[in-house]
């Protein structure tokens, strides 16, 4: 990457770029911690719960496509300043809602502000590093990037409980601009020449009209839409109120929970990585553990005792890194020139699933409570019946016979 002004370190631009990355994270999985709260101070039912975690969500996939955009035309400097911003604003206006309309405001401009989080600092290691160290560098990004979720454990369960969930709010928005600021002060400038692709827009819509022609790719978008969002539903959405709702644990014991989850999702890639068997033994891979998955959701609708439900939740994290195995899957399934895009439509894909899961988990929760019945239950329910559906989806658009992975021209 070339400079613009005095370049600081890499590992300090880094820094600063993993600390908003942190933030993501933090920001996606914390109305778990405060969906008690909302239902209790402003009178919101689960539905609406489950639309404004679907807003962050929907908002982040959307502007994937127009991030991009703007790093090769403005590079990682401009985008991330320009864009980041939108998270403060968000969670003000989360911070100060006093019903539905400003919640699902404030949580969509938070997804606006989030989405450059994770492509700027990858962008910025294969712009400025050897390709040999990317690997190597995005994973430790990765990692250091996910600790964001323990945000959301055992210290914010401790903000919402002896303070209030607006005062959690607060905190993110000025962590977040500080954040910022870190980043206006350590992301070099790019020059022109710096800028790469820029005049290639038909070029790549023409490609992403290809990739979304694939009948493999959209079995595996229809998987990948589900996998993270089940996940990121139980994480970020329904964890609390298992614990709590379900089984009276107070708010930092479920805290406690959370804090447990988050830690064994941040290893789960590492395991995950070292068992990837490649080819079409991965295939089979993925597809037992997204059966599995199926299995325990509906383990956690039934109902155990709570260190049963504890437990589940804690097996679910460490079971979560095969959805890395599913991007795997996609970058060897297309050639090295389009298979940045199709990460990217892969990628989107996966965050548009997450905004239909928590709205559909959240819609079946609101109509089991109108019934009398456990939403809770229900949530769960729903989300093992979108799973179930998107793993036969992937199923059925399985590889063509005689080709390396279905795409023509490949194999």
């Amino acid at each position: 990457m070339t400079a613009n002004r005095s370049t600081p370190p890499i590992r300090a631009v880094l820094a600063a770029l993993v600390a908003a990355f942190a933030l993501s994270h933090a920001y996606r999985t914390v109305l778990t911690l405060v969906a008690l709260p909302l239902r209790d101070e402003l009178g919101l039912g689960d539905d609406v719960i489950g639309m404004a975690g679907a807003a962050f969500h929907l908002a982040f996939g959307i502007m994937q496509l127009p991030v991009g955009v703007m790093l090769d035309r403005y590079g990682p400097r401009h985008t991330i300043l320009a864009v980041f911003p939108a998270t403060v604003i968000g969670a003000a206006i989360t911070a100060m809602a006093d019903g539905a309309p400003a919640l699902i405001l404030g949580q969509s401009l938070i997804g606006v502000g989030c989405a450059p989080c994770m492509l700027v600092p990858l962008v910025v290691i294969s712009r400025s590093r050897p390709p040999a160290e990317f690997s190597r560098l995005s994973s430790i990004v990765l990692a250091i990037g996910s600790t964001g979720m323990l945000m959301t454990g055992t210290p914010l369960a401790w903000v919402v409980e002896h303070a209030s969930w607006r005062a959690a709010f607060w905190l993110l928005a000025a962590v977040s601009a500080i954040a910022w600021a870190w980043c206006w002060a350590m992301v070099p400038g790019e020059s022109t020449e710096g800028r790469r692709e820029q005049h290639k827009h038909a070029t790549a819509l023409r490609d992403f009209g290809r990739i979304l022609a694939n009948r493999h790719m959209l079995g595996m978008i229809a998987l990948g839409s589900v996998t993270y969002a089940s996940f990121i539903s139980l994480r970020g959405l329904w964890l609390v109120p298992l614990m709590s709702g379900r089984h009276g644990f107070s708010l930092v014991e479920s805290g406690h929970v959370a804090l447990l989850v988050s830690s064994m999702a941040l290893v789960s890639p590492l395991i995950a990585g070292r068992l990837d068997p490649g080819g079409p033994a991965r295939r089979l891979l993925i597809t037992g553990c997204a059966l599995a998955y199926v299995a325990m959701f509906a383990l956690l609708a039934t109902g155990t005792t709570p260190l049963g439900d504890a437990g589940l939740t804690l097996v679910l994290a460490i079971a979560s890194g095969y959805m890395l195995l599913q991007y795997s899957e996609v970058r060897e399934a297309w050639p090295p020139e389009m298979s940045g895009r199709a990460l990217a439509i892969f990628n989107s894909a996966m965050l548009f699933g997450v905004a239909l899961m928590q709205w559909g988990s959240g819609a079946a929760a609101a109509a089991a409570d109108r019934f009398g019945t456990s939403p809770v239950a229900a949530a769960f329910w729903a989300i093992a019946a979108m799973l179930l559906s998107g793993m036969a989806i992937y199923l059925v658009l399985r590889p063509a016979a005689g080709t390396a992975a279905g795409i023509p021209g490949r194999g």
